[in-house]
């Protein structure tokens, strides 16, 4: 089993809304700044990068399995690709998605689907490594997992503690874990590992470990089902 960091059991204080909570919210917002969430949420650079693997890994009539689709706003554009999409949350906002209980085991048979995706969620999960496990299942020989999540330590999150904020104050408060580079490698020792900077026009995609802890505000993880 695997035993993430203890920066995610430790308790904390909820800390009022004050200038360093609305400064980040203010950055979110920007037109052109991308910091993965905010109004960037479907255009952020780190779903980017996991879309052109997806493309790359594309022929027509490939399965995919949608986990945590939202609006739909992905599964429509893996449809776009040529996948035969089954999207999956545990709330309904998407006509085509199936709600069920991403902590437990996914309502599939093994081996069911070619490519597993997955933005944003194993965040908002008390045991990512149970589901990380379950796609591993229900992926195919030779299958892919492409996923995003939150870089809860990049330059913004180690600024704002010295005046006692913590991830935990500052992001949405539905989510479970606050992950270090080191906690993705935990979880993913084998996975090429992504993240992009700068975070405005020119957004590159950076491999190199120091810039993606520390630069990167997403975690893009690519792995197969042989290397999970």
């Amino acid at each position: 089993m695997i035993l993430l960091s203890k920066t995610h059991v430790r308790p904390y204080k909820v800390i009022s809304m004050s200038f360093p909570l609305r400064f980040l919210q203010l950055l979110k917002n920007l037109p052109l700044i991308d910091l993965g969430t905010g109004h960037q949420r479907h255009h952020t650079k780190s779903k980017k990068i996991i879309f052109r693997h997806a493309k790359k890994f594309a022929p027509t009539g490939k399965t995919a399995l949608d986990m945590g689709c939202g609006d739909g706003f992905w599964s429509e554009k893996l449809i776009g690709l040529g996948y035969r999409v089954t999207s999956v949350d545990h709330a309904i906002h998407y006509p085509k998605a199936q709600a069920i209980d991403l902590e437990g085991d996914l309502p599939f048979p093994d081996e069911s689907f070619d490519l597993a995706w997955s933005t944003d969620v194993i965040e908002h999960l008390y045991r990512p490594e149970r589901i990380i496990q379950e796609i591993k299942r229900v992926l195919k020989p030779g299958g892919l997992l492409l996923l995003t999540t939150n870089n809860s330590y990049f330059w913004i999150y180690p600024i704002f503690r010295i005046f006692g904020y913590t991830p935990r104050n500052m992001q949405n408060p539905d989510h479970k874990q606050f992950f270090h580079l080191r906690d993705i490698e935990r979880l993913f020792p084998r996975a090429k590992i992504y993240g992009f900077f700068p975070y405005a026009i020119l957004k590159l995609t950076v491999a190199s470990p120091w810039m993606i802890n520390h630069l990167s505000p997403s975690f893009v993880i690519k792995i197969t089902r042989e290397d999970i």
